[in-house]
């Protein structure tokens, strides 16, 4: 069994070593893992309330084999006394962008392809080590990183990729100066577009032969722009983007390859505008009204949020900018949009759309500890596990981790957490996972355990 020590944690200088210094530790780390008791521990199972009295939890192979209140250890086990901590399933990101999350938007729209994946590679390493165990990556080529963590050369966590972000021409992915348009209509793709971090598409035609394409590189699921954003420079954030035929034409395809859409809305408009269309994944929502969450209920839909909120983990933004109005009309309208997808019971994921200001990607656990503003702690745990896996299983047959997950559960993927303490009375134990997480567990496979001398 590896431990952290073995998994060295690479930081930003160790970027152009990563795949020579992780290679080695993380392969042999897959191979032959014994089995692993926890003893003693209170178990939050991602759905309850409360915490479970102690019990004993074995691990074998990558998934939970028993739970009871007192397991006899098999020949060879490794036996870790959980000291009454809290043991819970790995937490999960909705909306996170792996290949931008660890850089800066300048580096990113300018840098090679090859120190982007770089500093993507060092980023999803310390994904895990925050207790992240999954990920839901909403845009950009992360496909091959993606099959490397899963095959063992590099660390970090489970990714569900979208591949390309699709935008309409001045949608919220078209970051082409006003001296680029008007363009052929047989021009050739941009530098963004070439490196598979987004495509431009207009009309009916164009947006299905896109949606193929990312479908065709390992997307399990699609992602589109359906409303006007805040970190793009010509969408106002009320504009409704892609025609009703266009975006159906999306869900068409995606729905012809038993997967479905997700769309990037904060507006009522954008948000009613794609649900007609038949998406069945908003991304953030933040600034829908009473019909709108209304609508969503009634559409079955899931709505994946961020408390992004003018504090101190908002971004900076040059004063007066186009940017930063937009930033604060988005959050003058968070608080009302958690407060109405309480209120309606809507189907809500965490995600924190962490992205260019790499500092703030240490935040990802503070963020989650936010939503006590709105939550119940054990709902707020509820979200990032179990309730999050729900709208991850979406992708069906295009599911590239069979089994069940973000529970904890015999029979499920052992994605495990062990917590100095108690989650459920103080939430913001997740803010500091250096301090309390005491085991991170992925896949049967323990990359970081403090109790061990």
């Amino acid at each position: 069994m590896k431990t952290s020590n073995q998994r060295r944690y690479l930081k930003g200088a160790a970027a152009t070593a990563l795949a020579l210094a992780v290679a080695s530790s993380a392969v042999t780390a897959q191979e032959g893992t014994a089995p692993i008791l926890f003893t003693n521990a209170h178990i939050f199972d991602g759905t309850s309330p409360d915490l479970s009295g102690p019990m004993s939890v074995l691990i074998e192979g990558n998934t939970i084999s028993s739970i009871a209140a007192e397991i006899t250890a098999p020949e060879g086990a490794t036996v870790i006394d959980a000291g009454g901590d809290t043991l819970m399933p790995g937490l999960t990101d909705c909306h996170w962008h792996t290949m931008q999350a660890n850089t800066t938007n300048a580096l990113f729209l300018t840098q090679d392809l090859d120190y982007i994946a770089l500093e993507a590679a060092v980023g999803a390493e310390k994904v895990l080590m925050r207790g992240f165990t999954t990920l839901r990556d909403m845009g950009g080529p992360v496909f091959g990183l993606k099959k490397l963590i899963d095959n063992g050369t590099y660390v970090g966590p489970r990714i569900y990729p979208s591949g390309s972000y699709i935008s309409q021409t001045s949608g919220h992915a078209d970051f082409r100066s006003m001296l680029e348009v008007p363009r052929d209509y047989a021009r050739d793709l941009t530098a963004q577009e070439q490196r598979g971090m987004l495509i431009i598409a207009d009309g009916k035609a164009q947006v299905m032969q896109r949606a193929r394409e990312n479908l065709m590189k390992g997307a399990v699921q699609l992602k589109a722009m359906a409303g006007g954003g805040v970190a793009s420079p010509s969408d106002p954030l009320d504009v409704a983007q892609f025609t009703q035929e266009e975006l159906h034409a999306i869900v068409e395809v995606a729905e012809n390859w038993n997967t479905y859409v997700s769309v990037h809305a904060y507006s009522a408009k954008a948000v009613q505008h794609a649900l007609a269309a038949g998406v069945k994944s908003i991304e953030h929502g933040l600034m829908i009204d009473e019909e709108t969450a209304q609508m969503v209920e009634e559409a079955d839909a899931w709505i994946c949020m961020q408390p992004i909120l003018n504090d101190e983990d908002a971004i900076p933004m040059p004063d007066g900018s186009f940017e930063q109005q937009k930033f604060f009309q988005l959050t003058d309208a968070v608080p009302t949009a958690y407060e109405l997808a309480k209120q309606y019971d809507l189907k809500v994921g965490f995600g924190t759309d962490t992205q260019n200001w790499p500092e703030l990607q240490d935040r990802q656990g503070a963020q989650l500890a936010k939503l006590t503003r709105w939550f119940e702690p054990w709902e707020v745990l509820r979200m990032a596990t179990s309730q999050n896996y729900e709208m991850f299983k979406m992708v069906g047959p295009r599911d590239p981790y069979p089994g069940k997950n973000g529970v904890i559960e015999e029979g499920a993927l052992a994605d495990i957490l062990l917590v100095d303490g108690n989650p459920l009375e103080d939430i913001n134990l997740i803010a500091d996972p250096e301090a309390n997480f005491v085991v991170i567990m992925k896949d049967g496979v323990i990359y970081k355990n403090t109790l061990e001398n």
